[in-house]
């Protein structure tokens, strides 16, 4: 998956390509000094900021016509302490840059999301999450972070330094300064046993929690038009270690996952009528599989088909009637969708606008090939998931507005008065906030 933030005469745009915006000027700082002399600057010249990472939200969160910081030269880890077993790296670092040098190191991150090309601070700023039953996302990895915040100082925070600017900012939708650096917890690193094999619809809905309950990590793949999906459990293995064969994982992850699904999207979007067929087929293009690995190798894959896409967090116990409720939708509808429906779990964490904060949580995230019109089956779907409380990703598309968020999220007001004193001018301020957060 490559970077999709570009910039041709002057215009961003993120990797999906539903998003794009014009700033009147860039900044790429080499150092925290230079970011917060940026954030100063921009601060005289009346124009609000924004950092932007590797563009793969596919709301306008990081857009701006103001000011645009590209952390790209904020790269590295800066400390790993042993006794701690915690790892401090630099905001605009890329989480596969992270995991590698973990991995030399003999760590990891416990949990991770299904890619890695994003920024870190990008990833945990959005809410970024992959799957399991007890460990939570990557924001909820986080012991500390660094931040310049709106007039231009640098502020520390963890759970025993600024505590309330740490159960925000964690996950905090860039409203409440730039993050430029990320202390996460590491483990030392172990292995993943990962089980990939096909299942039909009502046995993965009819069999949920006991899937969820005897697996760390739990998640299916649900292809419309089908009674089909795969599925994946990872647990941790005491080995030994049996990677997937480079070839076998070329011709299942490159060819099959990415050039031949590429090829299906291509068709379907020119013959919509083709869509089932090719959904049935689809369906049965991947065989079951088991291999052990370290984390990120197993966790992690890649994503070369760009797509547009929305994801909604519901209650765990809500998830089964919810997606029963899309499928007969999508029945009844005459949509024609071609990319799989992705179901994954969280636990409850205590992060302030986590999708998952107080409570054990189910994502559902539905796609839609770049290029193709997704609203008519996303509004549909959102209708389904709003019904049920869902909770959108920030950085995934959605309608909600910071009326339905203050019903939905018991801390809402915690998190805008904590805006209101770290940024008061809205330094940070963009359409994308203006909607979520209130004025």
């Amino acid at each position: 998956m490559s970077t999709a933030a570009s910039a041709k005469n002057g215009t961003w745009r993120n990797w999906g390509g539903n998003v794009a915006a014009r700033p009147a000027r860039e900044v790429t700082p080499a150092s925290v000094d230079e970011l917060a002399a940026a954030v100063r600057k921009a601060a005289e010249d009346g124009l609000q900021v924004k950092a932007v990472g590797t563009g793969h939200s596919f709301t306008s969160i990081a857009a701006t016509d103001g000011v645009l910081i590209r952390p790209q030269l904020l790269t590295g880890i800066r400390n790993i302490d042993r006794d701690a077993m915690t790892v401090t790296v630099e905001a605009g670092t890329p989480l596969k840059r992270l995991n590698m040098a973990l991995a030399r190191e003999g760590l990891s991150l416990t949990n991770m999301g299904d890619i890695m090309e994003q920024t870190v601070s990008g990833a945990t700023s959005t809410g970024t999450h992959g799957t399991g039953r007890e460990s939570g996302s990557i924001a909820a990895q986080i012991r500390g972070l660094e931040l310049v915040t709106a007039d231009g100082s640098v502020l520390s925070c963890s759970e025993k330094e600024n505590p309330e600017v740490f159960a925000a900012a964690r996950i905090g939708l860039g409203a409440l300064g730039v993050v430029t650096a990320i202390t996460f917890a590491v483990e030392p690193v172990f292995l993943l046993t990962a089980r990939e094999e096909p299942m039909s619809f009502d046995k993965v809905t009819s069999a949920f929690d006991e899937l969820w309950a005897e697996n760390e990590h739990f998640e299916f793949y649900w292809f419309p038009h089908t009674g089909s999906t795969n599925t994946k459990r990872n647990n941790r293995s005491a080995g030994p270690e049996k990677p997937v064969p480079q070839l076998q994982g070329w011709i299942e992850d490159e060819f099959l996952s990415n050039g031949v699904f590429q090829v299906a999207q291509w068709v379907g979007r020119a013959v919509p009528g083709t869509i089932p067929s090719i959904a049935r087929i689809s369906s049965k293009a991947l065989s079951a599989r088991t291999y052990t690995d370290i984390p990120y190798k197993v966790f992690t894959s890649p994503r070369r088909v760009r797509f547009v896409e929305m994801e909604y967090a519901v209650p765990r116990e809500a998830v089964v009637e919810t997606l029963r409720e899309l499928r007969t939708m999508i029945e009844r509808s005459g949509l024609k969708v071609s990319f799989p429906v992705e179901v994954r779990t969280a636990p409850a964490d205590d992060i302030t606008l986590s999708t998952a904060s107080g409570r054990d949580s189910a994502y559902i995230a539905v796609h839609m090939v770049k290029g193709t019109p997704y609203q008519a089956y996303f509004t549909a779907a959102e209708r389904i998931f709003t019904a049920h409380e869902g909770r959108p990703h920030w950085g995934k598309v959605h309608t909600r507005d910071a009326e339905y968020f203050a019903g939905v999220y018991p801390r809402f007001g915690e998190f805008t008065a904590l805006r209101d004193r770290l940024d008061p001018d809205r330094r940070f301020q963009n359409d994308y906030l203006r909607r979520v957060l209130g004025a």
